[in-house]
């Protein structure tokens, strides 16, 4: 890719790191369980605020890996995030829907990395 190319990709909306964290923040603001948390605070007063850290704490876990990350443990951290940031327990098999989702997400930010990095 040459530079000219390459400065524009980086510098418009289209920069990796900004598609992942628009990707997340879509995603999760579709998840019907997290809104109905937010929703009827959950979390308390401040729902919305966690629900904001959630996608601020993946997106900085997903920009930091330079690999694939197991499913399983995306899993047990929207699971663990819910019941202990929201008191609730999702079993409508939607945290595995969306671990799913933000790991097609992650994959797509890693290979847009190693595009600019050719």
């Amino acid at each position: 890719m040459d530079s000219i190319n390459k400065n524009h990709y980086e510098n418009t909306e289209t920069n990796p790191e900004i598609l992942l964290q628009k990707s997340i923040i879509l995603l999760l603001s579709r998840w019907y369980a997290l809104q109905m948390a937010v929703q009827n605070q959950w979390g308390g007063y401040d729902s919305l605020h966690k629900s904001h850290q959630l996608a601020s704490d993946l997106f900085s876990w997903f920009s930091k890996s330079n690999a694939p990350i197991p499913v399983e443990d995306l899993e047990n951290l929207l699971h663990e995030s819910l019941l202990l940031t929201f008191n609730t327990e999702i079993e409508d098999g939607s945290i595995e829907q969306v671990a799913e989702q933000l790991l097609a997400i992650h994959e797509e930010y890693l290979f847009c990395q190693s595009y600019l990095d050719v």
